[in-house]
């Protein structure tokens, strides 16, 4: 690939002039931008670059927010249960959290929305008073447990104390302001203004999000630093005005439990009942109608509003349905993988669609390992992350790519430096196949189940390695790569627009998760409707535990169309089916699944492709002229991605000789027919050859370690 220029983009740093021009001409960069805790100087402004200004609108305001302390964002937390031994007990409420990110909020209008719990009983208290942060509960039990439900604000922003404690930082804490007061939007509407008239230079205002970051609660015990974290949930938008301004619109109050949800949360993972699904929807509305207010300024200083989705991103969800109405001009997200590079892509309501890279320029990574410090291997790093994002970038469009962070920190790693250039260039190649048409697709149109549904497309609340074992992540990672044209569904669509669409729906996760569906199951409907589905020649493959829900005479729900099902004890008397293995070598060749020794067959005509010590892991059930698959578990990698791509094809009806298909499975291609450009690609550490059969005959090629071949047809 030849060396070409655009974009990228890349951040820039004070101080490192020579350092900053230099790698924007080796990487082709066409922005310069600055990051959290770094400046671009004037000779970095006026080089000839556009600029991307980074603002985080509700954090860096600290002056104000310490003349209106009562304008900071808030959460409910609980108090870990505290055993009583007598008719009284007193609980600290912030003897388990951590004191530098909460304050207890003990105004008149915070405490109306305290509660206490006998958490023994499940039943509230009324009998408490509260002194200087301790909550005394009165006329109890002996030795039934308690908890006290506060509100606190957030005093310290979480990104900022992220990046001040991974860094090092001697600086102050920036605290985080909520726009649902009245006088804070106004103070940002100025802020802004200022802000644009201020700085000419700048041609994309990069917003941080908008508003309200994920939730990220850090305990006091350094043992258990992080209590709680949830990349997609509302529980750090609540306030007493909100609640207030909630309950006129939707007729009813929230309570504290409502949020607090008996110590649990209310976790994206699982399926939620009504009322999250309306604070959810005030929150969206809220930030989508004020948010709009901000990017029109930026509009009126003919600058563009891109949105980097992560950090405080509630609310403004790309594939909602209010996202289009903020007006942005594009989407910016980071990844680690391919899934998150097809949430960006897929994303129609913005122009330009962009990624960032990792390793982030910090000198340790979100785990904690090092990255740009002695033991780091960054090159490495980005190898590994490129490989998941490139199979993405292949299926789908992105417009521009760029790393974040410190420069300077790649100066002892010129070999990362040399490996970014070569990124970039094979990222602008590819851009180009999609500028001259669209890859092909090897037919079958699958449809993702799920609780959320569209909402929550090409994500399961977070990044890969925040939660890999949960099934649907990493089947959603390997279909991000696959040459498949790939939809995600809710229940409600299944009734309401019919499946004639699609020739594969999967629904993946363990029971009473969103991503199985959890209640949603209990809709007979819905069976319905998908056992028709299959009987008429569609296909249904579940993984981990589909469609499970009690109450039925299957936990499975779709036992009759997976012809499996799974005894959660019930059934421990009852016979069960012995089998032989019919193992396929041209499916499930080298494919590995951990096993869930409660699984059992429920019909003799069920064919067990995979077993393990006697228990069935693979699984193909004809049900009329479709077909039910059964995945006990899915965890990506180069040969499980296409053992999944292999089960589709065969359940849908398709044959597995193909054109446009690799025979090496740790390598895949993507044939673009209007430029008739063949990309075939190398997933593994080691040299590989594949052969792909094509219109033009085979074509067969030698690839080095991860590494990138174009074939011209």
């Amino acid at each position: 690939m030849g060396k070409t220029t655009g974009g990228f983009t890349l951040p820039g740093e004070s101080g490192y002039e020579e350092l900053t021009l230099e790698m924007a001409k080796k990487w082709g960069a066409d922005v310069i931008r600055d990051s959290d805790g770094t400046e671009l100087s004037p000779e970095i402004v006026n080089a000839g670059y556009g600029i991307y200004s980074t603002i985080c609108i509700i954090r860096n305001h600290n002056d104000w927010a310490k003349k209106n302390p009562d304008k900071l964002q808030e959460t409910f937390l609980m108090t870990d249960p505290v055993v009583a031994v007598g008719d009284t007990v007193k609980i600290e409420l912030m003897k388990d959290f951590f004191a530098e990110q909460f304050k207890i909020n003990d105004t008149d209008d915070s405490k109306a929305y305290w509660q206490v719990f006998d958490r023994t009983s499940n039943t509230e208290v009324k009998d408490w008073e509260y002194a200087d942060g301790v909550v005394t509960v009165k006329n109890i039990t002996p030795f039934h447990k308690y908890t006290v439900n506060f509100l606190a604000w957030r005093i310290w922003e979480e990104i900022s104390m992220y990046n001040h404690t991974t860094n090092n930082w001697d600086k102050e804490h920036l605290m985080q302001i909520d726009p649902i007061y009245p006088e804070t939007q106004e103070y940002m509407k100025s802020w802004l203004t200022d802000w644009c008239e201020t700085h000419p230079a700048t041609t994309v205002v990069r917003f941080t999000s908008m508003f309200y970051n994920f939730v990220w609660i850090w305990g006091s015990d350094e043992r258990r630093r992080e209590r709680y974290s949830d990349w997609a949930s509302y529980d750090f938008t609540v306030s007493p005005l909100a609640l207030k301004q909630f309950e006129k619109r939707f007729g009813y109050a929230l309570t504290s439990e409502d949020f607090i949800n008996m110590g649990k949360l209310n976790s994206n993972h699982m399926a939620c009942g009504q009322k999250k699904l309306d604070w959810m929807r005030f929150v969206n509305d809220f930030v989508v109608d004020f948010g709009k207010e901000l990017v029109d300024i930026t509009h009126k200083y003919n600058k563009k509003a891109y949105v980097f989705y992560d950090d405080s991103w509630v609310g403004t969800e790309p594939w909602g349905e209010r996202f289009k109405d903020f007006g942005f001009d594009g989407l910016i997200k980071c990844v680690f993988n391919g899934f998150e590079t097809r949430l960006c892509a897929g994303c129609d309501a913005v122009k330009t669609h962009e990624i960032r890279l990792h390793p982030y320029l910090f000198p340790t990574g979100l785990g904690g390992a090092p990255t740009f410090a002695p033991g780091g291997n960054p090159t490495l790093d980005a190898k590994a992350y490129w490989k998941q994002v490139r199979r993405a970038l292949l299926r789908a469009k992105i417009d521009r790519i760029g790393l974040g962070g410190y420069l300077s920190l790649t100066i002892p790693f010129p070999d990362f430096g040399d490996y970014i250039e070569k990124i970039a260039d094979e990222f602008r190649q590819i851009k180009e196949y999609h500028n001259a048409g669209a890859p092909l697709t090897l037919g079958p149109r699958v449809a993702v189940l799920t609780f959320w549904g569209k909402l929550r497309s090409w994500t399961c609340s977070g990044h890969y390695h925040e939660h890999p074992e949960v099934d649907l992540i990493n089947v959603i990672e390997a279909l991000s790569g696959l040459p498949l044209d790939v939809e995600f569904i809710s229940f409600e669509d299944v009734l309401e627009k019919g499946l004639d669409g699609y020739d594969v729906v999967i629904n993946a996760g363990f029971a009473g998760s969103a991503w199985s569906g959890g209640y949603k199951w209990t809709d007979d409907e819905v069976v319905t409707a998908l056992t028709k589905f299959v009987y008429d020649g569609g296909a249904f493959i579940g993984v981990g535990e589909p469609s499970a829900v009690k109450g039925y005479d299957t936990y499975f729900r779709m036992a009759h169309v997976l012809g499996m099902d799974k005894d959660t004890g019930a059934r421990i008397s009852h016979g069960k089916y012995s089998f032989e293995v019919e193992y396929d070598d041209a499916i499930v060749s080298g494919t590995t699944v951990d096993p869930d020794d409660k699984v059992y067959i429920t019909d003799g005509d069920t064919k067990v492709l995979m077993a393990d010590n006697g228990v069935p892991t693979i699984t193909k059930h004809k049900f009329g002229k479709g077909a039910g698959v059964y995945l006990a578990s899915f965890r990506h990698d180069e040969i499980n991605n296409r053992t999944l791509l292999n089960l589709i094809l065969t359940a849908a009806g398709g044959s597995l000789d193909r054109m446009y298909m690799t025979d090496n499975a740790l390598c895949e291609c993507c044939y673009y027919p209007d430029g008739k450009q063949l990309v075939v690609i190398n997933n593994a550490e080691t040299e590989q050859t594949t052969t792909v059969k094509t219109e033009a005959g085979d074509k067969t090629v030698t690839l080095a370690a991860f590494d990138t071949a174009i074939i011209n047809l």
